[in-house]
């Protein structure tokens, strides 16, 4: 969809097109990291781009370890850090590490559609859980599903494609569950957490730090929508210093880091992450395409859960099967994406993160075509 809202706009010009298809962030990175990128450029320190530790810097690590104790209160060190080409590298190395053949992943549905390749890719099985009609956990159904051969549970909050918060209490007991089932099969279970959009969240709240409701908990993070860096793949694994060995499972992340291909993440952008720990992008510029956008859908009659975080909004569709409904925006010059492929029918997925005057200028389409549908 990305690539025929290209094709559109060559067509009928820039203004008629409006793309919410990708999750492509649209603000610049921070003036600071830019800066550090142009001071490690210039420094013209030897040997840049030879080889390194297949964890990343020792810097690097360290820096980032320091940014999580800070936010988290966790006593992270640099050894329980390997930095990655990308949450969606990390992801691939930590189940390439954890899963046995067979072995199963709880994915909370709505998801992120390209969970169940990186499970597939690494031998196990998805198994979809659904969350509640608000996109909340559903303690009772995850609590069903957990067996013998649960090897993890993989948890994206905020969410993709919801933009839905998971609230501490549910979390909490979310840990309690996942240790009470590791006890009564006799198994190591992990929490893994992927958190691309853990600086942008809305309202003042807090994200829950979920290394405090479990310790069997693998924090994988990207600094792609944090720092508007998308297209440099930058990212990293973070293991809990209290759960089970955790040095052998850095260990066997370093080695998959490796093996799988990645080798290492990139020389440049780690040098300055280790130079600007803590700093983010505003979420304030995404709560405010937000406001937009929901204030300008609401009146038009969608249904809707409110995002807390993230930049996505994953609306209802006005009649069961939305993709008839997504094809109609399509026509209107308007692309989202539809629902089914994030294992939920009847809603699709809206991105926010463009300009304001695109949401501006696109409200109208949506508000036409939904009331042809009311009206039909």
């Amino acid at each position: 969809m990305f690539e025929d809202g290209a094709r559109m706009k060559q067509e009928l010009g820039e203004d008629k097109v409006f793309d919410f298809s990708l999750g492509n962030p649209c603000l610049d990175p921070p003036a600071a990291y830019l800066e550090a990128l142009r001071n490690e450029l210039r420094e013209g320190r030897p040997h840049r781009y030879a080889y390194m530790p297949n964890a990343g810097y020792p810097e690097t690590r360290a820096a980032v370890a320091s940014d999580l104790r800070r936010k988290r209160g966790t006593p992270f060190e640099a050894r329980h850090i390997v930095m990655t080409c990308g949450a969606a590298g990390g992801l691939n190395v930590v189940l390439k590490t954890l899963l046995n053949p067979g072995d199963e992943v709880l994915i909370l549905a709505p998801f992120f559609p390209e969970y169940l390749f990186y499970v597939d890719n690494h031998g196990g099985s998805p198994r979809i859980v659904e969350t509640e009609k608000d996109f909340s956990l559903s303690l009772a159904r995850i609590e069903e599903a957990l067996s013998a051969r649960t090897r993890a549970i993989l948890v994206n909050s905020p969410n993709n494609p919801t933009g839905r918060m998971y609230d501490e209490q549910s979390l909490t007991r979310l840990g309690e569950l996942l240790g009470e089932a590791g006890k009564r099969f006799g198994t190591d279970i992990y929490l893994i957490s992927d958190e691309p959009y853990g600086e942008l969240v809305f309202d003042g709240a807090e994200l829950p730090n979920l290394f405090s409701c479990y310790t069997n908990t693998i924090l994988v993070n990207s600094f792609s929508k944090s720092l508007s860096i998308a297209g440099d793949r930058l990212g990293y694994i973070a293991v809990h210093p209290a759960g089970e060995d955790p040095e052998a499972l850095v260990d066997g992340m370093v080695f998959c880091n490796r093996t799988l291909g990645f080798v290492n993440a990139p020389a440049t952008p780690q040098q300055a992450i280790r130079r600007t720990a803590g700093i983010y992008v505003e979420a304030t510029a995404y709560e405010k395409r937000r406001d937009l956008l929901c204030r300008g859908l609401g009146d038009a009659g969608y249904r809707f859960t409110r995002p807390e975080g993230a930049f996505y909004l994953f609306p209802e569709s006005p009649v069961p099967d939305e993709i008839p409904f997504v094809q109609e925006l399509l026509e209107a010059g308007v692309l989202v994406v539809p629902g089914t492929g994030f294992g939920r029918k009847g809603h699709f997925r809206i991105a926010f993160c463009v300009e304001e005057k695109v949401i501006e200028r696109a409200l109208p389409a949506f508000e036409r075509v939904f009331r042809r549908y009311r009206s039909a």
